[in-house]
């Protein structure tokens, strides 16, 4: 067995141009170089992720969704770097490529352009760092935790324990709530309406004891209440805690009303209902004494 011949044949092979790409002949060496520098770009920004994970995260201990988000925006950046290193080693130009396929780009162009504006609209969140994930929002009126973002879709989480795989365009055409952008600080309230004969001052000290005694409440502010309203049955007020983790703002609300419930009936404090007084005009009026001198 002639080992030379069959290694000069193997050479040959490789080297044989099988098609051609923007006037560049493709080579079985060239495609096999073209995925070894792709595999290399990905192990790159593997290597390269966890190094800034590990130098950035004391600085990012509390702020994982930025951090999560850099590097997110860095595995992206080194990817189209070694495409683009990749294409011009095999010879082919990025230039010479996009000129060749702009009739063919512009004919797809208007079938993906939802695809590019989720795409674009998720470097833009990767870049600003406006939402990240672990954050609590509210988008088109529902409440949701950022579990992942990703370079076209963002996954959210609700209440229900609900993932929602989310277009990044919703999150940079509507206006977005963001409970953690800057801090965890949120304040949250609970409303309730006693009867006008109650005694205002013990209502306002049952309210102020009941918020003080909640342990989720921070310790940073004080809570408050305030004299919402006169209703039409009620006298509202309002109890307001700051919290440090909006995500349960659900159960601390819920806590809270069980607690002033509680105590009010503890207090004899009546919660008021909705009441309707009604009225009769003089015929009516008179017409019902009749009926009741009949009886």
């Amino acid at each position: 067995m002639d080992y030379n011949s069959i290694l000069s044949r193997l050479a040959e092979i490789t080297v044989q141009p099988l098609f051609k790409v923007a006037g560049t002949e493709v080579t079985l060496f060239s495609i096999f170089l073209f995925l070894f520098i792709i595999a290399a770009t990905f192990l790159i920004s593997s290597i390269l992720q966890r190094a800034l994970k590990k130098s950035l995260a004391s600085k990012f201990s509390s702020k994982l969704g930025t951090l999560a988000a850099i590097l997110r925006l860095v595995h992206y950046t080194v990817l189209v770097v070694g495409f683009g290193i990749a294409l011009q080693t095999v010879g082919i130009s990025l230039s010479t490529l996009f000129a060749a396929g702009a009739i063919f780009a512009i004919a797809i162009g208007f079938a993906m352009q939802n695809v590019m504006q989720n795409f674009v609209s998720g470097i833009i969140l990767l870049a600003e760092r406006s939402i990240k994930p672990g954050d609590i929002i509210e988008v088109e009126g529902v409440v949701v935790k950022v579990i992942d973002m990703g370079i076209r879709t963002t996954v959210v989480r609700t209440w229900r324990e609900e993932d929602l795989i989310m277009p990044n365009s919703v999150f940079s055409q509507s206006t977005v709530k963001n409970f953690t952008l800057r801090d965890n600080l949120f304040r949250l309230g609970v409303e309730v309406g006693v009867t006008y004969d109650s005694d205002m001052k013990q209502v306002m000290a049952v309210l102020e004891k009941t918020a003080l005694e909640q342990t989720w409440g921070s310790k940073n502010a004080e809570p408050r209440v305030l004299l919402r309203d006169f209703g039409d049955s009620a006298v509202i007020f309002g109890t307001y805690l700051n919290v440090d983790d909006p995500w349960k703002q659900r159960t601390y609300m819920s806590e809270l009303r069980k607690a002033i419930w509680f105590a009010f009936k503890e207090a004899d404090i009546t919660i008021a209902f909705n009441q309707m007084d009604v009225h009769f005009d003089p015929p009516v009026s008179d017409a019902i004494a009749s009926l009741r001198k009949v009886v």
